[in-house]
């Protein structure tokens, strides 16, 4: 996987604060310290639906998800996680199938998927991530674009093991 293109809007999770300043490759052990684990958000769960197939991308593209999965506490990057991402797109809403997939964590924890551009609905651009696979504790999330013209979205989870 590719180093992931810096995003227009970034959704930091709670005690993710130090990704925002330093990224994703540049944390001291020292500075990971204290990272608290991601709360789910109101609305995340939406339209879920479990057990989403692991995808090279959804759809036919044009719009970049990503981020990057650490654990609470240390910071430590986690690899080969998987992160289900859903979306109303320009291709099918968010409640059907085909607007579903899931991908892995590279050694750095990071993420991507490529997917259609994401549209409004209930007036706001979004998109929604879960972990939901039993090691760790269960987190959904809703970060909402900043424009319905932005072409990406990034959304980062701290995990708190089970």
């Amino acid at each position: 996987m590719s180093k992931v293109p810096v995003a227009r809007r970034t959704f930091l999770a709670a005690g993710a604060a130090a990704l925002l300043s330093t990224g994703p490759y540049l944390i001291s052990p020292a500075r990971a310290q204290g990272f608290a684990p991601t709360k789910s958000m109101r609305g995340g769960a939406n339209n879920y639906r479990p057990g989403a197939p692991v995808v090279d991308r959804i759809g036919g593209g044009g719009f970049m998800m990503s981020g990057t999965v650490r654990r609470a506490g240390d910071g430590a990057p986690l690899k080969g996680i998987r992160i289900q991402i859903w979306a109303h797109t320009t291709e099918g809403r968010e409640s059907e199938s085909r607007s579903h997939g899931a991908t892995l964590t590279n050694a750095d924890g990071m993420f991507q998927l490529e997917m259609p551009q994401i549209v409004p609905i209930f007036g706001q651009p979004h998109g929604h991530l879960a972990y939901d696979s039993g090691d760790f504790e269960t987190v959904f999330l809703r970060p909402v674009m900043a424009s319905a013209r932005d072409t990406s979205l990034s959304a980062h989870f701290v995990l708190q093991p089970a």
